[in-house]
C-alpha cells in the first residue's frame, strides 16, 4: 500500500527465516463467526468431494477425469476424446469464472473452496489441535526433547495423518480410474494390481507429505494462483483488509491502557497484539496490507473481532473490504472490468450449453476405406468402408443394423451379423455398398446412412460414394 511507509516485508515470505531455513508455522485454533461459517461450507464441500466419484447419474460417474484413456464425466455428462473440445471449453469457463471471482473478491476460493485448505485446515489440523493443544502447547511440545510426551503425541499424530492420506489417495484413484474400478481391484485384492497399489502409496506418500510436513507453503511457493491474483486485483476488489485508516489514526497503532482515551490521544484503534499474525495459517501480518500469501480465510477477523469486543472497541478493524472503502469510503461498485469478465463468462457458458444440447450419446463414423477404387458389379457399383460406433451411454448396444436413405442400394456388413457395441464402449468393422450406377448423379454421390439398435434409430451420419465420371 502506498502509505506504508516500510515494504521490506514483501522481500520475504513468513514461512522462510534469515538463514532461509523453513520456519514452521503454529496458528492459533480460530474461533467465531466466520470460522464457525467456513466449518460449515468445508463439511458440505468434504462429503461432495468424497462422494463424488460415487455417485452415478444414468450410470455415468458424475466426476471422473481418467487422464490416461482420455475419457472424463462432468456432472454426469461422459466425455470421449471426441469430445475433448468440451471439456477443454468446460476448463476454460471455470478459469473465467474464477477470474472473475478473483477480481470482485480477491482469493476468497482459497480460503473457502480449495481442497487443500480444507484438508489442512479443517482435518488435519483440528486433529493436530485435538491431539498437541492450542498454539503454545504445540510451540513448546515441538521445542521439548523427545521424551515418551512428545514421541506419544507425535507418534498418534503421524499414523493418523498417514490413514486419512492413504483414504484421501483412494478417493482421488477413483476420480482417476472409476469407482467402479477401484472397487472391483479392492475386492480381487493386491496382489492382482501391483501397479495400482503401487500408485496408491505414492499418492499417499504425496498427500502425507503435503498436510504433515509441506502444508501452508502449497498456497504460498507451489499454486500458481497467488501470483495471479496479483495481476487481477485492483482497488476495488474486495478482500480480506485492514482498516488502516481507523486502525493508525493520527499517532499510529499502540497497546492498549484502559486509563486513556485514544480519541484524544490520537491513537489508532488497532492495539498492537499480535492475535491477527498469531492466528494466520501463512504466518503473515494482515495489517500490513494486501499480499501473495494470504489466502482470505477470514481467522484474523474473527481474532479481531474478538479483541475489539474485549477492549470495548467496535468490530470491523479487519473485515471485507476493498482498499477503495477503507481509504476514500467508497461503497463497492460493478466496474467496466468485472462487467468485461461476466460479458466474457456468459457468452462462453452459451456456447457450452449450446454445444451440450447438440452433443449426441452416439457417434457413428462412416468412412472410405483409404486408397481404395470403386468396384463395377455388374450394373451396380461397390464402395467398401470402415466404420466406428462409439456408446456414450450406460446400456449395452446389441443388435447394431445399417439403412441407407434416399437412395436405393444394398449394405453388407463383413463378417458380423450381430453386431453389439458395449456401453462406455466402441466397435468397428468394414461393410460394402452397392449401387445401380444409373442412380448415381455423379462421381462423388453424398449418402445418409442411419445406425439402428433393433428397431431404434441411434444415429444418423453422411460420408461419400465414389463412382464412374461419366454414365452411359
Amino acid at each position: 500500500m502506498s502509505n506504508l511507509p516500510d515494504e521490506a516485508f514483501r522481500d520475504t515470505i513468513g514461512t522462510i527465516d534469515e538463514e532461509g531455513n523453513r520456519k514452521f508455522i503454529f496458528p492459533k485454533k480460530p474461533s467465531g463467526k466466520f470460522y464457525d461459517y467456513r466449518k460449515w461450507v468445508s463439511y458440505f464441500l468434504l462429503i461432495v468431494l468424497v462422494a463424488n466419484p460415487f455417485i452415478k447419474i444414468n450410470g455415468n460417474q458424475f466426476m471422473m477425469f481418467n487422464i490416461l484413456e482420455r475419457r472424463f464425466n462432468i456432472f454426469g455428462f461422459p466425455f470421449w476424446p471426441q469430445d475433448f473440445y468440451i471439456f477443454v471449453l468446460f476448463m476454460i469457463v471455470g478459469v473465467v469464472f474464477v477470474i472473475l471471482f478473483t477480481v470482485i473478491f480477491g482469493r476468497i476460493f482459497c480460503g473457502w473452496i480449495c481442497p487443500q485448505t480444507i484438508f489442512l485446515e479443517m482435518v488435519f489440523r483440528r486433529i493436530e489441535y485435538w491431539i498437541e493443544g492450542d498454539r503454545g502447547a504445540q510451540i513448546r511440545l515441538d521445542k521439548q526433547k523427545w521424551d515418551a510426551e512428545k514421541i506419544r503425541k507425535k507418534g498418534i499424530k503421524w499414523v493418523i495423518f498417514l490413514i486419512i492420506s492413504f483414504f484421501i489417495a483412494n478417493v482421488f484413484l477413483a476420480y482417476l480410474i472409476s469407482s467402479d474400478k477401484l472397487l472391483l481391484m479392492i475386492e480381487d485384492g493386491p496382489r492382482d494390481h501391483i501397479s495400482t497399489l503401487i500408485s496408491l502409496l505414492i499418492f499417499t506418500g504425496i498427500f502425507y507429505f503435503i498436510f504433515a510436513w509441506f502444508r501452508e507453503q502449497v498456497c504460498i511457493i507451489a499454486c500458481p494462483y497467488g501470483r495471479l491474483q496479483g495481476v487481477l486485483l485492483d482497488d476495488k476488489s474486495i478482500n480480506v483488509a485492514y482498516d488502516f485508516v481507523r486502525g493508525e489514526k493520527e499517532t499510529g497503532r499502540a497497546k492498549f491502557n484502559k486509563q486513556e482515551d485514544r480519541a484524544l490521544t490520537g491513537k489508532g484503534d488497532c492495539i498492537d497484539c499480535k492475535q491477527c499474525v498469531n492466528v494466520c495459517p501463512t504466518g503473515i501480518d494482515i495489517r500490513n496490507g494486501t499480499q501473495m500469501e494470504c489466502v482470505n480465510c477470514t481467522a484474523c477477523i474473527d481474532e479481531c473481532d474478538a479483541i475489539m469486543d474485549n477492549v470495548g472497541l467496535s468490530r470491523g478493524l479487519i473485515r471485507y473490504a476493498s482498499e477503495d472503502e477503507i481509504e476514500k469510503n467508497i461503497k463497492f461498485k460493478f466496474t467496466a472490468r468485472m462487467k468485461g469478465y461476466s460479458a466474457v463468462l456468459f457468452i462462453l457458458v452459451g456456447i457450452l450449453l449450446g454445444l451440450l444440447f447438440l452433443r449426441t450419446d452416439v457417434e457413428a463414423t462412416i468412412l472410405r476405406l483409404p486408397g481404395q477404387l470403386f468396384q463395377h458389379k455388374g450394373d451396380n457399383i461397390s464402395n467398401i468402408y470402415t466404420f466406428k460406433i462409439i456408446n456414450k451411454t450406460s446400456n449395452d448396444f446389441n443388435d447394431i443394423s445399417f439403412k441407407l436413405v434416399g437412395i436405393k442400394g444394398t449394405l453388407n456388413v463383413v463378417g458380423k451379423k450381430n453386431l453389439q457395441v458395449p456401453k462406455q464402449g466402441m466397435s468397428g468393422g468394414t461393410l460394402f455398398i452397392e449401387i445401380n450406377q444409373n442412380l448415381l448423379d455423379s462421381d462423388k454421390t453424398k449418402l445418409k446412412i442411419e445406425v439402428y439398435n433393433g428397431d431404434k434409430k441411434i444415429e444418423t451420419s453422411t460420408t461419400s460414394f465414389l463412382g464412374p465420371r461419366s454414365f452411359d
